[in-house]
């Protein structure tokens, strides 16, 4: 294949991408395939000769979509949607075709000063004060990982950097219950060990409590362990729950310790100035990530971190050999030494078009919508017999039961959530809240409409009618 065959087969490929999202409100929502299937259509071994375009297409076409869920379907309301906006998709092409490595300042000037200003425009957005400054990375796993590893190295006085932490006091962590499991993974990736995070107490609303968080810290103190940083939860995965951020973070301050808000999902509602006091005192934290990949229609991957001070963070991740220098531009900004990778996508591309192909005004009226209905949807099912809501809303998150009396809830509800699945109007996931089995609705997608998420109650009490003798 050459650039000549790759002008007609783009054109193709963008024809097939408008019938597929043109189609996709009549495709179940769920891929209907069993494990091993897919990879058993394909050959044990590579060709050893090119094969023509148009059998790498039809076997695309036959073999792909049908096993794949379709995560931009509008009636995707499972785990959080990754959205990709029509001018997202528009902006990847065109990244892609560019196909740079944006890994230097000098590898890539249009792509490093556009990151700088649309992490610019996003601290705007969101309310957060001038002192900030971004980056964008793949998803808030890397940004939360980041973070840790710079909690981990500023508790040492960076000793660690250079003689490890063999010689360290244990070094601690502090999250509440319901943050997500990145930070459990970062605390392992960083070397802590799972030990060394330490949940602490929530109180009646699920949020951490604030007087248990210093007790925590002083007990540790006390015992011989270096506390190092804190990770807030704003809008967690299983429930959206919400730390008290402005009160945990004096609490760090007192201690000295570092701190990291994950508002991987909730962060994008802040561009509506009404939800900010869920985040109350979040300018007072050291570090904070939200995806818009999650609720702005700049597709996956795209994870933005903001740093109050970016020098810890690149002290800790920062390396610059000299066939990654930049002659004459010793001061430019290197977003490598920000993150993880030294390789980087073009990601500022996406949401240089998403914000401008929709504007702010345009991304708040989808998110209000977004909370506005599930609010509704939740009413609903509180007034019909047999269900249960397990946690109220939050933004657009709840969780609820099938819960007829006398009935198993836990089974009835994981029953039905099955045939829902199984059903392929909507799709829904499950979480453990308080040790039931309860069933997640979030919705976010970028083309969800009031009606797709009326959907849920129908589907729902269809098949919970099922159920009845």
């Amino acid at each position: 294949m050459n650039h000549e065959d790759l002008h007609l087969w783009s054109k193709r490929a963008a024809d097939w991408a408008f019938d597929y999202h043109d189609t996709l409100r009549d495709r179940p929502v769920r891929a209907r395939a069993s494990p091993g299937e897919t990879a058993a259509k394909l050959p044990a071994t590579a060709p050893e000769q090119p094969e023509s375009p148009e059998a790498i297409f039809a076997d695309f076409k036959a073999i792909v979509p049908g096993a794949m869920t379709h995560w931009q379907h509008p009636r995707f309301f499972a785990y959080f949607p990754a959205n990709a906006s029509p001018a997202s998709m528009w902006a990847e092409q065109l990244a892609n075709a560019i196909a740079s490595n944006c890994m230097l300042w000098q590898a890539s000037p249009a792509a490093t000063e556009i990151e700088q200003v649309m992490t610019g425009w996003l601290r705007q957005a969101l309310g957060l004060a001038g002192h900030f400054t971004g980056t964008i990375h793949d998803s808030a796993t890397t940004c939360t990982l980041s973070a840790i590893i710079t909690m981990r190295d500023r508790s040492t006085s960076w000793a660690s950097v250079e003689q490890g932490i063999t010689g360290s006091a244990p070094i601690r962590i502090y999250a509440s219950a319901q943050t997500h499991s990145s930070v459990d993974k970062a605390v392992r990736l960083a070397g802590l060990g799972q030990q060394n995070l330490v949940k602490v107490g929530t109180n009646a609303d699920y949020a951490m409590d604030p007087e248990k968080l210093d007790a925590a810290i002083r007990a540790d103190l006390r015992a011989g362990y270096l506390p190092a940083g804190l990770v807030l939860c704003t809008g967690g995965t299983s429930i959206g729950a919400f730390d008290p951020v402005a009160a945990c973070i004096e609490v760090a301050r007192t201690h000295g310790l570092y701190t990291h808000v994950d508002a991987a999902w909730a962060g994008s509602a802040m561009i509506c100035p009404e939800f900010r006091p869920l985040w109350d005192g979040v300018d007072g934290a050291d570090s904070i990530v939200f995806n818009p990949h999650k609720w702005l229609g700049a597709q996956f991957d795209c994870s933005v971190q903001f740093l109050a001070d970016p020098a810890p963070q690149i002290r800790s991740m920062g390396l610059r050999p000299g066939y990654l220098q930049t002659q004459g531009q010793e001061d430019v900004t290197n977003f490598n030494e920000w993150t993880v990778p030294l390789g980087r996508r073009f990601r500022a591309l996406k949401l240089w078009f998403c914000l401008r192909a929709y504007g702010l005004e345009g991304l708040r009226a989808r998110v209000r919508d977004h909370v506005a209905w599930v609010a509704e949807l939740a009413e609903m099912l509180r007034a019909t017999p047999d269900f249960r809501i397990t946690t109220e809303p939050r933004l657009a998150l709840f969780t609820f039961q099938y819960a007829p009396e006398g009935g198993d809830a836990d089974a009835l509800t994981a029953a039905l959530l099955q045939n829902i699945n199984d059903d392929g109007r909507i799709y829904l996931t499950q979480t453990t809240h308080e040790g039931q089995f309860v069933i997640r609705m979030t919705a976010g997608s970028f083309d969800c409409t009031r009606d797709d998420v009326k959907t849920v109650h129908q589907v729902c009490t269809e098949y919970a009618s099922q159920d009845q003798p």
